[in-house]
């Protein structure tokens, strides 16, 4: 009989721990590139995950190739995808456009959003020397604009757009050299865009005075990207605000996901940002307004969360 209790105490002690080994709710996700500020957000997020749900949500990231390849993912993945892109490319993949022309699969159709993360804001760094102060003073000037970035891609645009490619030299400088280069004269500024506070702007302010140019609210309108603030005090010398433009990103899932992992991690997101503003400041750019810029429809588990903290998709409180 004593053999036998032991057994059975055995049994039961197994099956406690397997209980609790199945309450940890695993989560995958796919983000950025490694070495990226985006596949960083995405370790950050993870920990705060961790520690806000008490270890109850293990999140495990990837590394990604692009925002088009996490949404192909979605054909082939399971209620455990979290990734993140702009909401502009959701919209793109389930009308079957653009770069998912002849791709469009019915499991676009199942793409639900979470909530927002940084977005992709664009800078143009101008040294102080120039006096360049709007757009049009970078006229004469060697600019760096990088290659193969959003950054890059959006910057030599606005070249265009505004009528300054042919009256500005573009320096064959990688950027991840722009601060050094800026610093040295070799180039007059550079073109960057991150989620701000922008690590590689924050270090030009930081060695030799810059000026980070606004646009007006004409040049933002003909850009048709989003118009984003950028607070005054957030780069060294920086007094006022800097009006710019921006690419916002956000979280998906799809309808594979339980509603209750959803909200949970909607919930522990919000309540976790504070702190992680606190180590990174890039989060501390996240607001409710955001939430105006995700044109997808929220998951059902999410969307609980937002009505009991009173935000709408407008990203204001009810």
């Amino acid at each position: 009989m004593k053999s036998l209790g032991l057994v059975f105490g055995a049994a039961l002690a197994f099956a406690t721990m397997a209980g609790a080994a199945s309450a940890e709710t695993r989560v995958t996700y796919k983000s950025a590139k490694s070495g990226s500020s985006y596949y960083q957000m995405g370790v950050e997020l993870a920990e705060a995950m961790k520690a806000g749900t008490g270890g109850d949500i293990s999140v495990t990231i990837e590394e990604s190739q692009g925002s088009v390849q996490n949404v192909m993912e979605v054909r082939a993945r399971g209620g455990d995808y979290v990734f993140t892109t702009p909401p502009a490319l959701v919209g793109l993949a389930q009308e079957g456009r653009a770069m998912f022309e002849d791709r469009s699969v019915p499991a676009f159709d199942e793409i639900r959003a979470l909530f927002p993360i940084p977005s992709l804001t664009m800078h143009f760094v101008m040294s102080e020397e120039t006096g360049a102060t709007k757009l049009a003073d970078l006229e004469g000037t060697t600019i760096l604009l990088g290659k193969g970035s959003f950054g890059a891609t959006e910057g030599e645009k606005y070249l265009e757009m505004f009528g300054l490619s042919e009256n500005v030299e573009i320096a064959d400088v990688e950027l991840s050299n722009a601060v050094s280069a800026l610093k040295n004269g070799q180039i007059d500024g550079f073109v960057t865009a991150g989620s701000y506070p922008a690590p590689n702007v924050v270090e030009a302010a930081a060695s030799t005075p810059v000026n980070v140019i606004s646009m007006s609210e004409d040049q933002i309108e003909e850009t048709g990207r989003t118009r984003l603030v950028i607070p005054a005090g957030t780069y060294s010398g920086q007094d006022e605000d800097i009006v710019t433009t921006s690419l916002p990103v956000a979280a998906f899932t799809t309808t594979k996901m339980d509603d209750e992992t959803a909200y949970q991690l909607t919930k522990t997101y919000w309540e976790q940002k504070a702190k992680m503003s606190d180590t990174s400041p890039w989060w501390a750019g996240v607001t409710p307004e955001l939430m105006a810029n995700i044109t997808t429809e929220l998951h059902p588990g999410a969307a609980r969360y937002y009505d009991e903290a009173g935000i709408t998709a407008g990203g204001s409180g009810q």
